[in-house]
């Protein structure tokens, strides 16, 4: 009966460890800086891992084709790059704050 008890006090540590591990990835995502680009690199956008969008450059030559269509076909690529950048990068600080265990919900 009180065997259960040992295990018990093992989840709850370790579940205090991966709170103190999940809220120093919060941190370190929030220092982290990630960059996308469309193929071409006409545009560059910069943002940390809690997505605030730091930087986003436009090359003069792209904005001077006036041509809106492109401009926005870059935009949403360059965005769509760091998104993809963003999750991979988040995906594997996740793993690591709940040592590769996999929590529902989380991943």
């Amino acid at each position: 009966m009180f065997g259960n008890l040992g295990e018990m006090a093992g989840l709850m540590k370790k579940f205090s460890e991966i709170q103190k591990n999940m809220k120093q990835m919060k941190e370190d995502l929030s220092r982290t800086e990630i960059t996308g680009n469309d193929p071409e690199g006409h545009v560059e956008i910069r943002m940390s891992g809690d997505l605030n969008v730091r930087q986003i450059r436009i090359d003069p030559a792209l904005v001077s084709a006036n041509n809106p269509a492109l401009v926005e076909a870059a935009c949403s690529a360059a965005l769509q790059n760091v998104l993809i950048q963003f999750k991979e990068v988040s995906a594997k600080k996740l793993s690591d704050a709940t040592g590769g265990l996999n929590i529902p919900g989380l991943t």
